[in-house]
């Protein structure tokens, strides 16, 4: 898969670009990811991508003409023009079925905002998907950006050594993941849940699955009216009493009851 990024900061994504399960992903050539910097293509000797809003205002505004030059050089360094997509704080949320959905793309394109915000313009005629990661602000796009590539790229064949974490995930079926435990066996007095040591693979897993629920329940109740759960799970909560909590938060959310329980 390839990723560009265009930003007017492209040392801000260098070191994390070459860390961690990133770095794995591009020296596998699973993932290909370039940083190109927009104000290679301003047009006046002081290299300068913003000015201030017409009709006055605040802050600055990215310029619409160095962004279309810089966009329409890094499309044909690929015959695939790839999917153009803007951080932005007035984006849709970024979720994880969004973050499978782009995984399925074999390029994207990221332009990382800045300053007040980019001239419309440009996001009219080149945009494709406006993105926010979330409801708050950044001094700009790219930690937007790096969100995107980290997120998408572990959802790619061959990237995780272990192929089942990704379907196993928090949010991969809007169930918040039942806690972890590893050595020691006690800890400043507390001791690992025993049945995690008992070898009986059956067990642990309800166990875990019990332990998620409570903690989506407890943390995250408004996920729980879009699980679907089978007819095995449904017994269980039925049987641990968790099913008439389900209800009850459902309900004093003012959400509909989810009929995947019936």
């Amino acid at each position: 898969m390839r990723f560009d990024v265009l930003t007017i900061f492209p040392e801000l994504l260098t070191s994390p670009l070459r860390e961690g399960i990133i770095r794995i992903a591009r020296e596998r050539d699973l993932a290909r990811i370039d940083c190109h910097d927009i104000r290679r293509f301003a047009t006046d000797k002081h290299h300068m991508v913003d000015d201030r809003p017409f009709g006055g205002g605040e802050g600055m505004v990215l310029k619409a003409e160095p962004l279309a030059a810089c966009l329409e050089e890094v499309r044909a360094l690929d015959e695939n023009p790839g999917k153009v997509i803007l951080l932005s704080p007035r984006g849709k949320t970024l979720t994880q079925q969004k973050v499978s959905d782009l995984a399925r793309e074999s390029r994207l394109i990221l332009v990382c905002g800045r300053y007040e915000g980019i001239d419309e313009r440009f996001c009219s005629h080149y945009v494709d998907e406006e993105i926010s990661i979330g409801d708050y602000i950044l001094t700009g796009g790219e930690l937007g950006a790096m969100v995107i590539i980290d997120s998408v790229i572990r959802l790619l064949p061959g990237v995780l050594g272990c192929e089942d974490s990704a379907g196993n995930d928090t949010f991969s079926r809007n169930l918040l993941k039942h806690p972890q435990y590893t050595r020691p066996r006690v800890f400043e007095g507390e001791e690992v849940p025993p049945v995690l040591l008992s070898g009986d693979h059956r067990a642990i897993n309800e166990h875990r699955f019990v332990e998620s629920v409570r903690l989506t329940l407890e943390r995250r109740p408004e996920l729980l009216g879009t699980v679907e759960f089978t007819t095995a799970e449904k017994k269980i909560l039925r049987k641990t009493g968790l099913e008439k909590e389900i209800r009850l938060a459902l309900a004093r959310d003012h959400q509909d009851v989810a009929t995947n329980l019936h």
